[in-house]
């Protein structure tokens, strides 16, 4: 049966429970009562009740007999429409929580034939299309990927056996130096396209274990300091609490040289990189690193974590980068069951805050804030 007729069919249902009732409440005013007051006159010689009265009684039974008519005929009517759109509600939710990940995962059918469940297996069927382009999309990253980095590996090798020739001029040199530059920042991007077409296909594994994250971030400003010494920014550690963290170092780490190599190369000469660790209530830990660069626009801060997003700052290739990084940093916090969240003002700071799950099982004392040490 369709939605139209059903609707119908219950509508009708509504009304003529409403006309039955208003009738039999009519029926009672009019002709039950008249008849006991008929009676009741009679044995007690009282007289009737005047034309006003009358008057004012068939005003009392219209109201009587109208209103809770009219009331039972409005919430049948939004009782009706209730139950004829919950199915469009489910539907809605469902259509609202879907994405690339649980594109696989069909909606329920109420296998009734009407235009809700065509509909739901129409949607079904598109998102069923969907996966399958995602799925060959990945795989075509995938398999790219793989076969770019053969010819990457040899360029590279045979680019680096030409330096070593010192029969070479120095514009020569040169010329191949740039090349190298070249082709190991195309190695860079196709190492972190495969990483992350692997991650969408759940391809990568992490190795978790309790990882002091303290000790990571010392090592990664200490990392930093050496890339901040040609653009003459300073890194300085703020409060390092000790909290332990139960992840994958080697992403961690990844994550961590990341967001300081961001925050040294979108900064200004002479400007500052600031990063601080902190435990939040003995299960959370949370990290901040800001850097005191040029910023991003609010309209622009939707997409910096979208691959190969850069900004406008650096498409005049004034800053070595490809725009996988951030996306890369969000795949990491993710896959550790925390968050990451960028906050921009222009001309005056950029800050990336990451929230991790402190290892609870894990008995770390808060280590004292360490002091602010610039380069």
């Amino acid at each position: 049966m369709t939605i139209r007729m059903r609707l119908t069919v219950w509508y009708v249902g509504v009304m003529f429970v409403s006309l039955v009732a208003m009738g039999l409440l009519v029926y009672h005013e009019f002709v039950i009562e008249p008849r006991n007051d008929l009676r009741e006159a009679r044995e007690t010689g009282k007289p009737l009740e005047t034309e006003q009265e009358e008057a004012y009684e068939i005003v009392g039974i219209v109201l009587w007999c109208g209103l809770p008519a009219a009331a039972l005929a409005l919430g049948g009517g939004w009782w009706l429409m209730r139950k004829g759109l919950s199915p469009v509600t489910a539907l809605t939710r469902a259509a609202e929580n879907a994405s690339e990940r649980n594109l696989g995962e069909p909606l329920a059918r109420s296998r009734n034939g009407d235009e809700l469940d065509r509909l739901t297996e129409v949607f079904n069927a598109m998102t069923v299309r969907l996966h399958g382009s995602f799925q060959r999309i990945r795989e075509f990253t995938l398999h790219a990927s793989h076969e770019l980095k053969t010819p990457l590996t040899i360029l590279r090798g045979e680019m680096e056996t030409q330096l070593e020739n010192a029969g070479h001029s120095s514009a020569q040199r040169e010329s191949l130096l740039s090349q190298l530059d070249e082709v190991q920042r195309l190695t860079r991007i196709v190492d972190g396209l495969s990483l992350l077409t692997k991650a969408d296909a759940g391809q990568v594994r992490l190795n978790l274990e309790p990882v002091r994250l303290d000790e990571l971030v010392r090592d990664a400003c200490a990392d930093a300091q050496i890339l901040a010494k040609p653009y003459s920014v300073s890194i300085g550690l703020g409060a390092c609490d000790a909290v332990t963290v139960r992840g994958d170092r080697h992403r961690l780490r990844q994550l961590l040289l990341n967001l300081t190599d961001n925050a040294v190369k979108y900064n200004q000469p002479g400007g500052g990189v600031d990063v601080e660790l902190r435990c939040l209530g003995q299960s959370v830990a949370e990290l901040t690193v800001s850097n005191t660069g040029k910023g991003i626009p609010p309209e622009r801060l939707v997409r910096v974590f979208d691959r190969f997003w850069r900004g406008d700052e650096s498409h005049n290739g004034e800053v070595d980068g490809c725009g996988l990084g951030l996306s890369i940093c969000e795949w990491i916090v993710n896959a550790h069951s925390g968050s990451i969240k960028l906050t921009s003002l222009p001309s005056e700071f950029t800050k990336v805050a990451v929230t991790i799950p402190a290892d609870t099982t894990a008995a770390v004392l808060k280590a004292p804030a360490a002091e602010v040490a610039r380069v």
